[in-house]
């Protein structure tokens, strides 16, 4: 979605491309194939694959139709790094080498995320932190320089890690004390049962 939406100069198309060719979705893709798969040996191969295709297809997909920044004809001069077959063979095999590797662990942290209570919830909690970190490493090093758009998308982006964490958080304590109130009433009525 990341180049398809690059094609376009308009600011929800600008949006869906920054946030769909960072780093994030990636691993939310693999932690949601891991715990979606009942196999931990599942979950670990298909991200890792998964991830791998999806990179090379990226790649393979800038490289045919490259985005050409609005406001250039296609006659000039194109900027470097976005002619055709800019993005090289070499960063297709660094990504795709660096997605299956890094698929599989994550892929496996969903796959245990899937323990409920608080066993699993530090790794329910990956997607989230991750968007957040990438989301104040990116504010940190290029909202100056890339504008106010950007900079709207990674702050938005950081709001909704820090939802979706406390959400997480809030779910699981809801969920443990659920859990905690109908072990207790069982043994009320065990001990009244008794007393009678």
């Amino acid at each position: 979605m990341g180049p398809v939406a690059g094609k376009w100069d308009q600011p929800f198309c600008v949006a869906v491309s920054i946030v769909f060719s960072s780093g994030w979705p990636w691993a939310c893709y693999a932690f949601m194939v891991g715990y979606f798969r009942p196999s931990k040996i599942e979950s670990a191969l298909l991200a890792s694959l998964g991830l791998a295709i999806g990179v090379v297809t990226y790649y393979v997909f800038k490289d045919i139709d490259p985005t050409i920044p609005a406001g250039m004809e296609e006659a000039t001069s194109v900027p470097a790094g976005v002619e055709p077959d800019s993005s090289g063979q070499g960063q297709i095999l660094l990504w795709g080498a660096a997605a299956f590797v890094f698929g599989a662990p994550v892929g496996l942290m969903g796959n245990v995320a899937r323990t409920p209570g608080v066993g699993g919830l530090l790794f329910r909690l990956v997607v989230p932190l991750t968007a957040f970190f990438e989301a104040t490493q990116r504010l940190s090093v290029e909202a100056e320089s890339e504008g106010a758009v950007f900079a709207l998308i990674w702050n938005v982006t950081r709001v909704a890690a820090c939802v979706a964490a406390v959400a997480l958080i809030g779910h699981t304590v809801w969920s443990w004390r659920v859990r905690r109130g109908r072990a207790a009433v069982p043994a009320d009525a065990a001990a009244r049962v008794r007393r009678h």
